[in-house]
């Protein structure tokens, strides 16, 4: 099982692609580009939690987040507690050997980057 975070921002759609001859055609009709999307294993679950970023990555929605802009924070913050101690949290990692602390550390770093870069995106989450 796996974690799978998102992030989506609108785009105009071509209007010769949209090919509407309606009154309305001067509202620019939008789709998504994904600009972010990223993978980790569930087995992380303990480590974000005790790095404070756990809701944060598996349940944004039942916190509010809706954009990338609200991660940043929390992610830096999470991000600086790996980064400063990953030797504190290595008793969370599973002993089936999938979801370690540097691996989650790579993911946490690159979510973050990605929040960065596009803090009016959209974030979603499959779980």
């Amino acid at each position: 099982m796996s974690l799978d975070v998102y992030l989506r921002i609108a785009v105009p759609i071509d209007p010769d692609a949209h090919n509407c001859n309606c009154e309305h055609c001067e509202i620019r009709p939008t789709g998504f580009e994904t600009v972010f999307d990223r993978n980790t294993t569930h087995n992380h679950n303990r480590i974000a939690d005790a790095v404070g970023i756990y809701r944060h990555c598996w349940r944004p929605d039942e916190i509010g987040v809706t954009t990338a802009s609200q991660l940043i924070e929390p992610l830096r913050a999470g991000l600086a507690q790996l980064r400063a101690t990953p030797e504190a949290f290595k008793h969370l990692e599973p002993g089936n050997g999938w979801g370690s602390v540097a691996h989650f550390t790579d993911f946490v770093a690159a979510y973050l980057e990605a929040c960065e870069a596009h803090p009016t995106a959209t974030v979603s989450v499959s779980r």
